[in-house]
């Protein structure tokens, strides 16, 4: 059972019913455990650890197939490296005056200003975006090795979980925040799907057509934002930005369309992080590692079908359908 008391409530939900939630997950999966005899199931940790990862295989494409298309698959690693800035800031805080705060909180109010620093550098100084990823992604690295440093040291052992991943350190407070940042990524993106859509493929004509391209991108960085700090958890800052980009690039090689696309990668996803978490607890492996080098392989069989697909439509005279957008 999951049990302990949790601090924050699932978005929109009051504290018991939050908590009553992770309790039924985790009777769910102790109810497989008993029917199929799957050891890694009579786990709390890996209750939470499975909850976590499917969650973000959701999110992370959902937002990593906007910005592949986008051509911005690298704001996924400035951000994470500025997460890393906000986890030191928490634990400095924490070290220092002795306060209570979540780490992961501060991640991800830190992660959501560099967000918005990254469009505001954009605009202001008309850099180029990898321009303004690069400045941001620096200044939130150098930022959280100082304060570890000013800490002589101290906090290096805590921040190790943040840089690479931990199954076992995936607490119920977490969750409910990871659980909480996945109902503000899917409720936003559902309500504005066809405009990010149009902002995506063609920003001039959405401009023509009313919309306001800078705040939608704005909209966009701080969802990612959210899934970074959100994904931290098991994949770390140096792999998080895998799964923003990995299962996107794989889908891009089955589908026709960008639903189409949206859809794939959230299945190669799933099928990511669940192979990758089973292969980590029976190995003994680094979760994010595994997860990534999965998802690398998936990655490498869509190439491969997808290859062998148009060879076979050659090999008949039929052409494959245009993408579609929608």
């Amino acid at each position: 059972m999951i049990g302990t008391r949790l601090a924050p409530a699932v978005v929109g939900l009051p504290y018991d019913a939050s908590v009553w939630l992770l309790d039924r997950w985790s009777d769910l999966l102790l109810a497989v455990a008993d029917r199929t005899g799957l050891v890694m199931l009579e786990y709390g940790f890996m209750h939470r650890a499975f909850l976590v990862g499917m969650l973000i295989a959701v999110m992370a494409p959902l937002i990593g197939t906007f910005l592949v298309h986008r051509q911005l698959a690298l704001i996924g690693d400035a951000l994470a490296h500025t997460a890393f800035a906000g986890v030191a800031v928490g634990l400095f805080v924490n070290a220092t005056l002795g306060t209570g705060i979540s780490p992961y909180l501060t991640a991800v109010v830190v992660a959501m200003i560099a967000a918005l620093a990254i469009e505001l550098i954009s605009e202001v100084t008309d850099a180029y975006n990898d321009v303004s990823m690069a400045i941001v992604l620096s200044t939130g690295f150098a930022l959280g090795a100082v304060l570890i440093s000013l800490n002589s040291g101290g906090l290096a052992v805590g921040v190790n979980q943040y840089l690479f991943g931990n199954l076992s350190t995936v607490t119920n407070e977490n969750t409910v925040l990871l659980v909480g940042l996945f109902s503000v990524i899917t409720l936003v993106v559902g309500a504005t799907y066809k405009q990010l859509l149009y902002v995506t493929f063609d920003e001039t004509a959405a401009r023509v057509a009313g919309i306001d391209v800078r705040w939608y991108n704005r909209v966009v960085a701080m969802l990612t934002a959210m899934v970074v700090v959100g994904a931290m958890q098991i994949m770390g800052v140096i792999l998080v930005a895998a799964m923003l980009v990995v299962p996107v690039a794989g889908a891009a090689q089955l589908a026709r369309s960008f639903r189409e696309a949206l859809l794939a990668s959230v299945v190669l996803a799933e099928l990511a992080v669940l192979v990758g978490i089973t292969l980590s607890f029976y190995y003994g492996t680094t979760a994010g590692g595994t997860i990534v080098l999965v998802a690398v392989g998936i990655y490498i069989a869509a190439v491969l079908a997808g290859k062998l697909g148009a060879d076979r439509a050659v090999e008949t005279g039929s052409t494959p359908e245009e993408g579609s957008v929608e």
